[in-house]
């Protein structure tokens, strides 16, 4: 006969924290991530090539494709400190990677991925659409006319952030039930 208390101390892949998990983690958010980077841009050329010089393209409703450029953080808050938010948002990327070393949820696993994916997104404009080093400006041209001008890049960023909160406080109160 087995030992059913000594059978159940041996890991198994399913073992919460567990390094398969923790790699597939890892390696799901990486995906999604540079989907989204992807994504962004290769809308972004778009939106420069077609919108310049005053062009919009109405949508539907209220929403429009309108070209912008922001220099500075959400809501074109902090314009001309490109170094210092792209300084800020790498730190957010490494810390963010870092926590998918730690057994990670599936809903911060993908909203980890997405915040990744958008601010990778963000920073490549910040890097490489200006005349110095982060002195870029990020396109902006998803457009509801009563909204701010935003990206691919931003709409990631936003849902990944909700996801992450939502994770959190779904794990919060699963831990405090008995």
């Amino acid at each position: 006969m087995s030992d059913p208390v000594a059978a159940s101390a041996q890991p198994t892949a399913a073992t919460p924290g567990a390094p398969a998990r923790r790699s597939g983690s890892l390696r799901v958010s990486a995906l999604l991530g540079a989907v989204v980077g992807l994504a962004d841009q290769l809308t972004k050329p778009w939106a420069v090539n077609r919108l310049s010089g005053g062009r919009d393209v109405d949508v539907v409703w209220t929403l429009r494709f309108h070209l912008t450029f922001n220099s500075g953080m959400a809501f074109s808050r902090g314009q001309g400190l490109g170094p210092v938010i792209g300084v800020v948002a790498l730190v957010v990327v490494v810390g963010l990677v870092l926590t998918l070393r730690r057994d990670a949820s599936r809903l911060s696993t993908v909203g980890t991925g997405l915040v990744i994916g958008g601010a990778i997104g963000n920073i490549i404009d910040r890097l490489f659409r200006g005349d110095a080093w982060l002195r870029g400006s990020v396109v902006d041209f998803i457009d509801f006319q009563w909204f701010p001008i935003f990206n691919i890049a931003d709409i990631a960023v936003n849902v990944g952030g909700a996801l992450l909160i939502l994770g959190a406080v779904r794990g919060g109160s699963q831990e405090a039930a008995p």
